[in-house]
């Protein structure tokens, strides 16, 4: 409860001073690149899109008093695609987001999120984006627990199908659907209830993300189609998105999409999450129409990427916990 006392921001001090380092090198690096800077409202309509995500709820008391439901975001993503669809083409922020009910050594309620988006380019783009970065993380090499990543080195790009061929040894696309099937191919136990989604989440947890960025990044791509609320069908394979994942040691550190611009399509899935929301954990947020609005009106072909910049610090500082990396911790 006293971070703020001498001997304990003492020990922090390191990585704080790494991460103010990191934060001013990347945002000359996103300078250079013709970006702008944006600054996104935190209340919002709706948090986000997340089926598996907890938001934190308030209210928004008006002057002549009338209270109108608001929620923190998780991300900035539907306030900056509006910028997108207002003709800015290409903007980054350094968002603080919020999460409940988390809490880990690579998770905190509060944290902060490195977004950014670019109009007129493909995900290919956002994936020489994240390799520019990493080489400004500072430090030789990233570490988190026993494992190691050099920042420098070319991404292993990795599709989704084959990480479950080589990790869990399963043909992926022969078993959607069928969560028995790819329970029993995977040999990852299957529990009452579980959807095909519910067993595709514990083979990545307990066969594959560990051993994804180890010795190099790398980029996790083409996940299937339903995993992608955001994302747009790949061109040539409508089985899967335009999305990947960046990995390093083992831990996520972005999540990306080549960017859904059809409102009729993106009402459809918005709801069906809000619909399995609601199945799962009898909690459901209205879609921000306002978003559905900038879509109709016309968000340009684009592609976009958010980043926890915390996870970063962390693995280019050496901190154990998010918390080391953090000037001042949620208590």
């Amino acid at each position: 409860m006293t971070d703020w006392r001498p001997d304990r921001l003492a020990r922090r001090l390191p990585h704080l001073q790494a991460r103010a380092r990191l934060q001013a090198a990347l945002r000359t690096w996103f300078a250079a690149e013709g970006f702008v800077e944006v600054e996104t409202p935190i209340l919002q309509v709706a948090p986000g899109a997340e089926v598996h995500l907890a938001g934190f709820s308030t209210a928004w008391k008006t002057p002549d008093g009338i209270e109108h439901p608001r929620w923190l975001h998780s991300s900035p993503e539907f306030a900056m695609k509006k910028l997108l669809a207002g003709g800015v083409p290409k903007l980054f922020q350094f968002a603080r987001v919020f999460r409940n009910a988390e809490g880990s050594a690579l998770h905190h309620p509060e944290f902060t999120m490195l977004e950014w988006y670019r109009a007129g380019a493909g995900y290919e783009t956002i994936m020489a984006d994240c390799a520019a970065l990493l080489a400004l993380a500072g430090a030789k090499e990233l570490r988190w627990e026993d494992k190691a990543c050099d920042p420098t080195a070319a991404p292993e790009r990795l599709t989704v199908a084959q990480a479950f061929d080589r990790h869990a040894g399963v043909d992926l696309f022969a078993t959607v659907g069928d969560a028995a099937k790819l329970s029993r191919l995977s040999g990852v136990a299957m529990h009452d209830g579980d959807s095909w989604d519910d067993v595709f989440f514990r083979i990545m947890f307990d066969r594959i993300e560990h051993r994804l960025g180890i010795g190099r990044p790398t980029i996790l791509c083409e996940y299937p189609i339903a995993m992608a609320a955001l994302a747009r069908a790949k061109p040539g394979d409508p089985r899967v998105a335009e999305r990947f994942e960046l990995y390093a040691c083992g831990v996520e550190l972005a999540n990306a999409f080549g960017e859904l611009t059809d409102p009729a399509i993106q009402r459809a899935r918005l709801q069906a999450d809000m619909d399995e929301k609601e199945r799962l954990y009898g909690v459901r947020w209205p879609v921000d129409e306002d978003f559905l609005a900038a879509l109709d009106h016309g968000l340009p072909d684009c592609a976009g990427i958010a980043l926890g910049f915390d996870r970063l610090v962390m693995l280019a500082s050496g901190a154990r916990h998010i918390a080391d990396v953090l000037w001042l911790p949620v208590r």
